[in-house]
């Protein structure tokens, strides 16, 4: 599936990845590829980005935001984020 992740300065990622873990207002969650469509609104926390069955990762701290997924693409929007090493 494709994956966005977007603030309002700049793109952070964009690619095809496995799945994404996302803090939700009311607990964590993880969408997988062909997940039904769905619109959640981000507490500030930690996404994770699952690039590979193999548990290649990337995260991101957020400031809190929103996600759509339709048509297996994720598009994350927050208001703030930063890479975590």
């Amino acid at each position: 599936m494709t994956l966005e992740i977007l603030t309002p300065e700049r793109k952070l990622f964009s690619g095809e990845v496995y799945g994404v873990q996302m803090p939700g207002i009311s607990g964590s969650f993880e969408v997988l590829d062909k997940h039904a469509p769905l619109v959640s609104a981000l507490k500030a926390g930690r996404v994770k980005v699952l690039r590979d069955r193999q548990n290649h990762s990337d995260s991101y701290d957020i400031q809190g935001g929103f996600v759509e997924v339709l048509n297996n693409k994720v598009t994350v929007l927050v208001e703030g984020a930063t890479a975590v090493e």
